[in-house]
């Protein structure tokens, strides 16, 4: 008796897991990040709960960390020129209140057809340390 529950119990269980679907992330695979292709004008712009200076200072920092070649820098405007991929991009800052301020990168030959992964990894960087809070170091 206690064998043929023991049987049901686990066949019960494998068929439970065999039935369950697994769902995929709706991330984008690696081909299709360095992959030239159409991209859509909102995935280009973000808006940060950051204020403009502090997102000016991040998007300089996504630059230098995802290796651009950055050719200028405009901080009363709010703008970096750079290069990516054989390519100029605009990144943008704009305030849009006191606590908010959006990121719009674009490529200044308006042909959007491009690597995505270049957009996106820009923003992957400040959505990972641009939360992070300034502390000040103790002196030794």
């Amino acid at each position: 008796m206690e064998r043929t529950i023991k049987i049901f119990i686990i066949s019960f269980l494998l068929l439970l897991l065999c039935s369950v679907r697994v769902k995929a992330e709706d991330t984008l695979l690696l081909s299709n990040l360095i992959t030239p292709q159409n991209v859509n004008f909102n995935i280009c712009t973000r808006t940060y709960i950051l204020p403009q200076d502090k997102l000016f200072y991040m998007a300089i920092a996504s630059a230098n960390a995802n290796n651009f070649d950055v050719e200028e820098i405009q901080s009363k405007t709010g703008y970096i020129l750079f290069t990516a991929v054989n390519k100029q991009y605009l990144a943008s800052v704009v305030k849009v209140d006191e606590k908010h301020s959006m990121l719009k990168i674009t490529p200044t030959n308006n042909n959007y057809f491009f690597p995505p992964g270049v957009v996106l990894n820009f923003f992957r960087y400040i959505d990972l340390y641009g939360a992070t809070p300034l502390i000040t170091l103790p002196k030794v």
